[in-house]
């Protein structure tokens, strides 16, 4: 299963980070369980400093940008 975290403060690009991880992982029919993380000290953990950021089995994938679908699905493999 894979652990997917949306890191932001609840910003409509990180509300379509969320949409696009969830539909990437769904046409992938890949197991997923998906956590929007908002406190800041947790981006810190991370060294991530620009939001939107996804994180994918504890590994930052993208910060400061939404990918595209196909991205997303390359991330997920």
């Amino acid at each position: 299963m894979k652990k997917i975290e949306i890191l932001g403060i609840g910003c409509p690009k990180c509300g379509k980070l969320a949409e696009t991880a969830e539909n990437a992982a769904r046409e992938l029919g890949v197991e997923y369980e998906l956590k929007k993380i908002t406190d800041v000290t947790k981006f810190a953990s991370y060294g991530v400093m620009i939001t939107p950021a996804l994180v994918i089995d504890g590994k930052v994938k993208v910060s400061g940008k939404v990918p595209s679908l196909d991205e997303l699905k390359e991330m997920l493999k």
